[in-house]
């Protein structure tokens, strides 16, 4: 078995002389007999006949080529809305009139995808596969939020929220520290949190792709070998944001130029998101083809070549839905802490609320249920988005569909 995670590498097709099922004795082959010779001025026959061994004999299926072993590799070819594909559709879809239904060996049919198959594609691993996925992101989640709490807890103790005449200044600045300290903890935490679900929530989509299961032990023994670069990419991306950030901004506030500020700000968010965008498949591209962190930026910004609209379209619905679950979970769960153990709005306004037991604590079980509903979701629709991409650039269907057992496919 490869290193792959369920599936091998789609790779160039074997030579005619070499291709299984046409033996070198086989009539109409290379290395068997001869074609017959054509009647000189015969109407019956095309002035042009097709070259030997290029065709199968009838009523028998031909064999497809054997794959490469290896990871997700790039194929050759580009079917579906390729640079050089035809333009007309895919099997079982409307431009094939009387074509079978595509192949559905797991959670999605093996063809380009709509916007709602791929949300029910992530729904749907998450509710057949919830034996692998639910203890990744609980554990992960409630880890995170147990350090957060501590975090908050000793870190905004002196938080102050509001001048007044008793506080001086040096205590404003301590304050700001504490707090800015106790988010960039919280914030490298979750970050974490989130390279590790990430990665094994990768491996256990792409194998529900296939119908296959996955247990947590399989996925964490596929994804422990790129979790490291994935650290890099996420790294790299971070760094770059804080970067453009500063070249853009900072002069403004230096000047102590509001409007240039203002003008680096206008400038620098869209440029963020036109990269976040255009490298949002790159996670994916790292884990599923065991590439390096340069090459999964390389193949994330080929892959949303041509489609950056349609990616960015379902990405912010994604975030959007995401939002609002988290909201409608954890919401009444700080409203609880907050009246029941955190003294009210009272408390609020002097600082208490933020550093008391009871309301932090529910505060942080409702996190856990958001997250671990959440992440699973987000993360599902990135791979899904990232096969379908591969499905429409290049053909991974037919590959998929090989690794999935469906005989004949294509």
């Amino acid at each position: 078995m490869n290193d792959s995670p369920g599936w091998a590498t789609p790779g160039s097709s074997p030579s005619d002389g070499d291709r299984p099922g046409t033996p070198a004795d086989q009539p109409g082959t290379d290395g068997g007999a001869q074609q017959p010779d054509r009647p000189a001025g015969d109407p019956k026959w095309s002035a042009e006949q097709p070259p030997p061994g290029q065709w199968s004999s009838p009523g028998t299926p031909e064999v497809p080529p054997t794959p490469a072993a290896g990871g997700w590799g790039q194929p050759q070819n580009t079917p579906y809305g390729g640079q050089n594909g035809p333009q007309y559709g895919y099997p079982g879809g409307p431009g094939q009139w009387g074509s079978p239904p595509a192949a559905k060996p797991g959670v999605i049919p093996l063809r380009p995808l709509g916007l709602g198959e791929i949300l029910d594609g992530a729904v749907a691993t998450m509710r057949t596969h919830w034996r692998s996925v639910l203890p990744i992101t609980l554990v992960v989640a409630t880890v995170v939020q147990v350090i957060g709490v501590f975090v908050q807890r000793y870190m905004l103790k002196d938080l102050i929220l509001a001048p007044s005449e008793d506080v001086s200044a040096e205590q404003m600045i301590d304050s700001l520290g504490s707090t800015l300290g106790a988010s960039a903890v919280t914030q490298f935490i979750q970050v974490l949190g989130t390279i590790v679900v990430t990665a094994m929530l990768t491996m256990i989509f792409s194998r529900a792709v296939l119908g296959q299961n996955s247990t947590v032990s399989a996925a964490w023994r596929d994804a422990r070998p790129q979790l490291l670069r994935l650290a890099g990419l996420t790294l790299l991306l971070a760094l770059g944001a804080i970067v453009m950030g500063a070249v853009l901004v900072l002069p403004g506030i230096l000047a102590d130029s509001i409007g240039l500020s203002i003008l680096g700000f206008v400038v620098w968010l869209p440029l963020l998101v036109w990269l976040g965008i255009k490298f949002s498949l790159a996670s994916p591209a790292l884990m599923l083809e065991k590439s390096t962190v340069l090459k999964a930026f390389a193949r994330s910004s080929k892959l949303v070549k041509g489609a950056w609209w349609r990616v960015f379209g379902i990405t912010l619905l994604t975030g959007f839905i995401g939002f609002l679950l988290a909201a409608m979970i954890v919401t009444p769960f700080q409203w609880a802490g907050l009246l029941a153990f955190g003294g009210g709005f009272d408390a609020v306004a002097d600082g208490t609320a933020q550093t008391a037991w009871g309301s932090l604590i529910l505060s942080a079980i409702g996190l856990i249920i958001a997250q671990t509903i959440v992440m699973p979701f987000q993360s599902g629709v990135t791979v899904l988005l990232y096969v379908d991409q591969r499905i429409r650039r290049e053909g991974l269907d037919l590959e998929l569909a090989r690794a999935a057992g469906v005989e004949n496919y294509g």
